[in-house]
């Protein structure tokens, strides 16, 4: 029998969750995302060690402020996103700036300006997905930068109320996190007995039957595994962006797997939220899970971006 990596991909798209470029050839997988600790994570690896002294020797011999530390970053993550490309044949997700979560206005400007990169490496718009965090301001950059032609990934995403809203704005794609959900749940002594009780796969579940039952057509793509049963449990969503890890070991299992998910499964019934600022804004608040599981991860993020900036700035 096929290995469990091969009948997955019979029924949902595989997503490389890493940058390496390496795994990503090893894996051959549909799409690519990358974020700030991915991009940290790959800028350490000799394969891009020429890559980043091209990088910074291609911009402007200015002091190394904050505002030459950000662009030679977003410079270096859309140079390995291009890098990507070449070994995949569909979409990259490149992530703005974790710092900018809370400002609308400015995660539009970037994601032009990643896309515009982008453009001038001669990648398609259509080959690309704009990260940005499931906030309330995220949400409506996306939309602006939907309208625009700007495909975008909504990311850092724990609840319902964010998923909802998310399709609302027209965003393309959603990134449920599954594993630091259960990461929540775990560390509140409530390990589930089953993969099928894992609250991040539940969650991913329920998010998944409201888009189709109200008829969405952003992709539900699951993300942040922990364990190859959160992603047996959810085969057949749309997508599942998987770490070399876990694409290791789903490619040395030949056990069948079973789909889970399809358009035609039993849906979760839940009536359709009427979005509103106010509306999201408390619901997210009423979810302690996700309202601090979104702060950690745009701190986590934004932590590694810094990392990110001061390796580049000591970079000789």
């Amino acid at each position: 029998m096929s290995s469990k990596l091969e009948q997955l991909k019979q029924f949902t798209d595989v997503v490389a969750d890493t940058g390496d470029i390496d795994a990503i050839r090893r894996f051959s997988p549909q799409d690519a995302t990358t974020n700030p600790s991915l991009i940290l994570k790959a800028a350490q690896l000799a394969q891009y060690q020429p890559l980043i002294q091209r990088v910074i020797s291609a911009q402007s011999k200015g002091p190394r402020d904050a505002q030459w530390l950000q662009k030679t970053a977003t410079q270096l993550a859309v140079e390995i996103g291009a890098e990507i490309c070449k070994l995949v044949p569909g979409k990259v997700s490149t992530e703005v700036d974790a710092r900018l979560s809370f400002n609308t206005e400015a995660m539009i400007a970037e994601g032009r300006y990643i896309a515009e990169l982008y453009q001038q490496k001669g990648i398609a718009k259509d080959r690309l997905l704009i990260k940005v965090a499931s906030t309330w301001e995220g949400i409506q950059a996306a939309a602006v930068l939907e309208k625009e032609g700007v495909e975008c990934n909504l990311t850092l995403l724990f609840s319902l109320i964010q998923a909802a809203a998310c399709a609302e704005a027209g965003a393309t794609l959603i990134s449920p996190f599954v594993g630091r959900i259960l990461d929540w749940h775990v560390a509140r002594g409530l390990a589930p007995e089953t993969a099928h009780d894992d609250p991040g796969v539940q969650s991913v579940i329920a998010i998944y039957s409201y888009y189709k039952q109200h008829d969405y057509k952003t992709v539900v793509m699951g993300a942040s595994f922990r364990n190859l049963g959160e992603i047996e449990a959810l085969a057949g969503c749309d997508r599942l962006t998987i770490s070399p890890a876990l694409l290791t070991e789903l490619s040395e299992d030949t056990q069948a797997l079973p789909r889970q998910l399809g358009p035609d499964m039993n849906f979760i019934p839940h009536p359709k939220l009427d979005i509103t600022e106010s509306g999201f804004r408390w619901a997210l608040n009423d979810d302690a899970m996700a309202t601090e599981k979104l702060a950690e991860g745009i701190r986590a993020f934004a932590a590694d971006q810094v990392k990110l900036e001061t390796l580049l700035s000591e970079w000789n």
